[in-house]
């Protein structure tokens, strides 16, 4: 019996599956991600947003068994945490896994729940990145909702990046624009998250996110008034990757 060939470095892996798929469509990506070997063993990560349902959609209908992780930080708007458990009844989502932060952490890095205040990145790595990075220690891939047009680091985003030495990024989403995303929720008639109608385009913590006003950024609520604009989840080569988000005019 023939012994099977080792697999490649992700670097490599990353490099042949951009080219194999550069003229792919999303959902071809996100079809051939699913199921690809040089993907692996692979799981949608999701903060059930304003834009998650396209994503959460399309794995629905083409793989409903797909591991969806789910961070619940523990200080999310309560509509978050219902449409949450909407979309994954009316979507049929079957293995949907919901990471909260470790109890003694946070017990020792926030007791008060006011870490926020006065070191966002330091609860971000508590609520988020930490049991994020717990949690995909089984997956060798991890499925993405990021876009081009959220501008900074994005604007060149391929449909595969390497994250770090041991993982791979998928972004089937990586070239639609606000419309494609519009058209495909009106079109699949799928449910909004209700705080989009309230000036929430982007949503993330109750602390941390704010409405968003006519003429901003649709990321403009997002820690209003610091020098950040990412939660740390995303990392390039190992290392956390914090765009700065243009304005859409």
């Amino acid at each position: 019996m023939p012994l099977e060939a080792p697999i490649a470095p992700v670097a490599e892996r990353v490099a042949d599956l951009n080219e194999r798929y550069r003229h792919h469509g999303a959902t071809s990506v996100l079809k051939h991600a699913l199921s690809d070997a040089q993907v692996g063993r692979i799981a949608l990560v999701s903060s059930f947003g304003s834009e998650s349902v396209v994503l959460l959609h399309m794995v629905s209908v083409m793989a409903r068994a797909t591991p969806v992780l789910f961070l619940d930080t523990e200080m999310l708007f309560p509509e978050t945490l219902g449409y949450q458990a909407e979309l994954a009844e009316k979507l049929g989502l079957t293995d949907v896994r919901i990471l909260r932060p470790d109890r003694a952490q946070v017990f020792l890095r926030d007791p008060d729940g006011l870490l926020h205040g006065s070191d966002p990145d330091a609860c971000c790595a508590l609520r988020k990145s930490e049991p994020l990075q717990a949690a995909l220690q089984p997956f060798g891939a991890w499925i993405t909702g990021r876009k081009r047009f959220q501008g900074g680091a994005r604007q060149s985003m391929e449909f595969f990046e390497a994250d770090g030495a041991g993982r791979i990024k998928v972004n089937p989403l990586a070239h639609w624009g606000r419309e494609d995303v519009a058209e495909y929720i009106l079109n699949n008639r799928l449910p909004r998250h209700p705080m989009v109608a309230r000036g929430y385009p982007s949503l993330g913590c109750a602390p941390c996110t704010s409405p968003v006003g006519s003429g901003e950024s649709e990321r403009a609520g997002r820690w209003r008034g610091r020098d950040k604009q990412e939660c740390g989840i995303h990392f390039a080569d190992g290392r956390v990757v914090r765009p700065v988000i243009e304005d859409a005019a």
